[in-house]
């Protein structure tokens, strides 16, 4: 499996490791935040959290160009062919995910898509949510009378804490 450009959109402990991951079984990969300084830190080399082997595999992808980090959402969706979106569902007083944010970058990835994409979904969500986020990416792109094909697919997050790079990078390798 081949990508020429995977974006993970909104960038925090399960989207810079698979990002960086999928990076490291030589796949371009571009991890975009709206947090400009986290971003500057991530191209200084300085990374928001610790996982053992992240470091190695975050210098080595970027020093080989696989791996970009970016502020601009446009710029990054319309080169994408792949987006993953994982972005924090926190607990709402019910239990239930508080899918507020999925929601608002799916909104957000609407008004850019170009082309066909395959929107992965590696938040933890209930089931159900990628045909919501395909309803509602649709809805957007009718309104801005964008005709563009795309899918949704959900990827679980299952990474541990301490052990998600060799979680993930077993998975990458199957």
């Amino acid at each position: 499996m081949a990508f020429d450009e995977n974006f993970d959109y909104r960038d925090r402990v399960c989207g810079l490791v698979t990002g960086a991951c999928l990076s490291d079984c030589g796949m371009d990969v571009t991890c975009m935040d709206m947090d400009e300084e986290k971003i500057a830190n991530l191209r200084e080399g300085i990374l928001p959290i610790h996982e053992p082997g992240l470091q190695e595999i975050v210098e080595r992808n970027y020093q080989a160009a696989r791996l970009k980090f970016t502020t601009n959402i446009q710029e990054t969706v319309t080169r994408a062919e792949v987006i993953f979106i994982t972005v924090g569902t926190p607990p709402q007083e019910d239990g239930s995910a508080d899918l507020k944010h999925v929601k608002t970058v799916a909104g957000e990835l609407a008004q850019y898509i170009n082309g066909y994409k395959v929107i992965v979904s590696k938040s933890t969500v209930p089931v159900g949510t990628a045909k919501m986020l395909s309803s509602l990416i649709r809805e957007k792109m009718n309104r801005l009378k964008n005709g563009f094909d795309f899918d949704v697919v959900a990827n679980p997050e299952f990474l541990g804490e301490g052990t998600a790079v060799r979680d993930l990078c077993i998975q990458a390798v199957l």
